[in-house]
């Protein structure tokens, strides 16, 4: 005999898969994780104090 399928749960869990699949994509493309994103603010935050100190003062 076949198996009996609750149609509304399989419909549900269905959409949850793809609702999982389209997050993992999302973060593999769009997502960093905290310490990545503090890393490249301290990096930005070194690069922009290099560039001051290295400025020249026009005075006239």
């Amino acid at each position: 005999m076949a198996e009996i399928v609750n149609l509304n749960k399989a419909r549900k869990a269905k959409a949850r898969q793809d609702k999982a699949v389209q997050a993992s994509a999302n973060r593999a493309l769009h997502g960093r994780n905290k310490a990545e994103r503090e890393a490249e603010r301290q990096q930005a935050e070194r690069a922009r104090r290099e560039i001051d100190g290295k400025r020249l003062d026009q005075t006239d």
